[in-house]
């Protein structure tokens, strides 16, 4: 296979940055639309008379289920035509099923919502990747996913705030309403602002599925890096939708209350820890490429210990500063592992590759995690009572401490695995 062509930089810096920045609108709105079901989640198990392992299908498998598969085709898509395109019908089509899980009158109405929001998804996140990857060169790409993945904490700090805001304000239908109306006014906006760089007509060739997982799945890297991340987001997706819940029941908050201590720990402990992965990977991994799995693998070693501290602990000021440690070493992985699985693939087929990541990442990770929470928390409840949701995350740990050994496996493979830039 011959390398593909790399094109010369048109763009100005400026104009890289103003196009980062409106990504990372896009994703703040991505994330908003997700979380803010958990903080919601107490109004709407009333409401609606649901159990917990309902509400955890919700905030997982229903959000998930083509979430995760349509992602792939959506990329292919978007690496064949225009990746602003696709972002910006994604975005109008899951903030316009946000605004209409506000109108649920039941558990399978509201379940079809969900998937709607996770179908509009699917094709947000793989592009955006690809679009920063040809605006950034390989010394500042992972500064820059860093960045753009800030809308992780941001945007659910904000599903949490305005959420929660809104439904005091109103109720828990009109915060689904309010949301979903401004992300499909945004969409327009987006598109105007965002011009892609032009690609050489063999970068938009067609490229099957098959050729690009083809040369995935012959390395080892791909598979551990894709798994390290999915059993780190199979505990954090779950702790995202249940914690509110959780701080509820330890603490006795109410939803203001918890809207900003949950908000404040997402914030602040997610965007230090988004940000400080991006700047170590791209100063590290110019002397070692290993280095972009090391960071990830020292991150997930130390963040059980401080989970389970934090979630044990009877003083709320004391599990603020306990919790807000892994919150930003749990999400340390995101610029590093993103920029990695990026360089395993020729740059054509960048969207592709990172859909494949993000399916097993998502498949697992958000399908799994907060149903099984939920399940998890409703068989213990005969044993811990309405302490349940607190022990069942102290059992999902261990997830961190498996990623933590599959990133340390990454290391030496990443190295072999690597493509340089325009090589094929």
């Amino acid at each position: 296979m011959t390398a593909a062509p790399v094109s010369q930089p048109t763009h100005s810096r400026a104009y890289a940055r103003l196009v980062l920045a409106m990504l990372l609108i896009v994703y703040i709105f991505n994330f908003l639309d997700r979380q803010i079901l958990g903080i919601l989640a107490p109004a709407i198990k009333a409401d609606l008379g649901l159990t917990n392992t309902q509400l955890g299908a919700l905030g997982g498998i229903a959000f998930a289920l083509l979430y995760s598969t349509l992602a792939i085709p959506l990329a292919v898509v978007a690496d064949r035509t225009s990746r602003s395109w696709v972002i910006t019908l994604s975005l109008t089509v899951w903030s316009g099923f946000t605004a209409l899980c506000g109108m649920a009158t039941g558990f399978w109405n509201l379940f079809f919502m969900r998937v709607g929001v996770g179908v509009g998804e699917a094709g947000g996140v793989a592009p955006s990747y690809a679009i920063i990857s040809e605006y950034f060169p390989p010394e500042r790409r992972a500064r820059a996913l860093s960045i753009y993945s800030l809308g992780i904490p941001v945007g659910l700090a904000a599903g949490v705030v305005l959420g929660a805001a809104i439904a005091r304000a109103v109720d828990w239908r009109a915060a689904f309403i309010v949301l979903g109306v401004a992300g499909v006014v945004i969409a327009p906006i987006f598109r105007l602002v965002v011009k892609e760089p032009k690609r050489p007509a063999a970068a938009k060739s067609r490229q099957p599925i098959g050729a690009v997982f083809s040369i995935l799945a012959k390395k080892p890297s791909f598979w551990l890096m894709a798994f390290a991340s999915a059993m780190s987001s199979l505990a954090g997706y779950a702790l995202a939708f249940w914690s509110p819940s959780i701080l509820m029941q330890m603490f006795g908050f109410d939803l203001t209350t918890t809207s900003y201590y949950f908000g404040s720990l997402l914030f602040f402990g997610g965007v230090t820890g988004v940000f400080l992965g991006g700047v170590l990977a791209d100063k590290l991994g110019k002397m070692d490429r290993g280095a972009y799995a090391k960071v990830s693998f020292i991150a997930w070693a130390v963040t059980a210990p401080f989970f389970i501290a934090g979630f044990m602990s009877s003083s709320p000021v004391l599990a603020w500063f306990l919790l807000v440690i892994p919150n930003a070493l749990t999400v340390l992985f995101v610029g590093p592992l993103t920029t990695a699985t990026q360089h395993l693939v020729p740059s054509h087929m960048r969207a592709t590759a990172a859909a494949c990541f993000l399916f097993i990442n998502n498949l697992i990770g958000i399908g799994g995690g907060s149903w099984l929470l939920g399940g998890l928390s409703d068989a213990m409840i005969p044993h811990f009572g309405d302490q349940a949701l607190r022990y069942s995350a102290v059992a999902l740990m261990g997830c961190y401490v498996i990623s933590a050994v599959l990133a340390l496996l990454a290391v030496r493979t990443l190295r072999k695995d690597w493509v340089e830039e325009g090589e094929a």
